[in-house]
């Protein structure tokens, strides 16, 4: 139990000032592909950590919102990175369609969940274990980065080179619906594939096209048989493009789609096998071109993940709430970290759900328990390193 009843005093004496702070990031508009708009919320942040004494570093981006990340020296051991994002799903003038609202246990608002909540929930973490006198980490900071809702992203490099010097990271996401933390994740892959056929006039000499479209419905057909979701594959054909009239036989045609899997292993297979579908002529003369990028590696459950799964559930018991640790199909940044073999945990913001959509939401009554077993976990990275001189 030590300094978990102090932190959960001082969290709960400042509750309404985090949902004060809370209203005041949600009014504020972040929507990835508007600088100017999650650069206001980079300066909140920013002014906030220098408040703390943290020492802030700021990344400029010439397209997109500035990374940010904040270095505080303590006095013990033990390098804890708190990760989080800026950005959100919501384009300008949302927040004012919609502003933060209560509704009973439920604070709806745009990017509440998703994840002003959550990079709240470290600020107030890293605030709490200042009150309680507690620095006996080595350092403790964060990185905030702008693009993580978005495919053509410019901060991996930076998240991968940070992440590399911490003995944990721990992923400012919401916890589940259910009040699960993550401690697996599926990597992606998207896919773009595009046909090349011949147009013609589809009434008087059809015979002297090539359907591009057609083409690519067979390969959506066979994309689809790729799926085997009890064993964590999925692949998704999300767009399809092609022709200009319906009197033409279209010469081209265009399909975006994703694979997951759980494991690299499945990753690199399953990529063959989709390559090796676009290697065969589907309509006679129509060739196939296909690309792809990883937009994410997988976040396996390893021993140290393992660890720091036990960890959290006991401490989660000290503050009187059940803890599991989940898969979960979905994305995020903390797989960087764990791609580097550093442990990792995700989901440690407040309960929360219904992300990009109408309904996002948090749970108020989470707020000072999740806020509490973040910090109680870097009281515990810096209870357990040992760093070799």
């Amino acid at each position: 139990m030590q300094h978990t009843d102090e932190l959960v005093a001082w969290l709960s004496a400042h509750l309404d000032d985090y949902l004060r702070d809370l209203e005041t990031l949600v009014r504020m508009d972040s929507y990835s592909p508007d600088r100017a708009d999650v650069n206001r919320v980079v300066d909140w942040l920013e002014q906030r950590l220098r408040n703390m004494n943290f020492e802030v570093r700021r990344f400029p981006q010439a397209q997109l919102g500035d990374n940010l990340r904040a270095d505080r020296q303590g006095s013990g051991k033990g390098r804890v990175l708190l990760l989080g994002h800026s950005d959100t799903v919501f384009p300008h003038g949302t927040t004012a369609q919609r502003p933060m609202t209560m509704r009973d246990d439920k604070i709806l608002g745009p990017g509440t969940c998703d994840m002003k909540a959550g990079l709240l929930a470290g600020i107030y973490a890293a605030a709490a274990l200042d009150a309680i006198g507690f620095s006996d980490y080595e350092r403790l900071s964060f990185l905030i980065v702008s693009d993580e809702e978005i495919d053509e992203r410019t901060s991996i490099p930076l998240i991968r080179e940070t992440c590399r010097e911490f003995d944990a990271v721990f992923t400012l996401e919401a916890a589940r619906e259910n009040g699960d933390i993550v401690v697996e994740r599926k990597g992606a892959r998207s896919f773009t594939a595009e046909a090349f056929g011949h147009a013609a006039h589809s009434g008087v000499e059809p015979e002297k096209g090539r359907n591009a479209i057609v083409a690519l419905a067979h390969q959506i057909l066979a994309l689809e048989r790729l799926n085997d979701l009890p064993n964590g594959i999925s692949v998704n054909v999300g767009v399809v493009e092609g022709g200009r009239m319906r009197n033409i036989v279209p010469d081209y045609a265009c399909i975006r789609f994703e694979m997951r899997a759980y494991t690299q292993a499945d990753l690199d297979r399953v990529t063959q096998q989709i390559l090796d579908l676009f290697e065969r002529e589907t309509v006679p003369g129509v060739p196939f071109k296909v690309s792809y990028i990883q937009t994410s590696p997988p976040m396996p459950r390893t021993p140290a993940i393992a660890a720091l799964e036990q960890a959290a559930i006991s401490i989660a018991a000290e503050l009187g709430f059940a803890l599991k640790g989940a898969r979960t199909g979905g994305v995020a940044d903390v797989a960087f970290a764990a791609e580097g073999g550093v442990p990792a945990l995700d989901g440690l913001g407040p309960v929360g759900g219904l992300d990009h959509g109408p309904d996002e939401y948090i749970l108020k009554s989470s707020i000072v328990p999740r806020t509490a077993l973040l910090a109680r976990l870097i009281v515990t990275i810096a209870d357990r390193t040992t760093r070799q001189p």
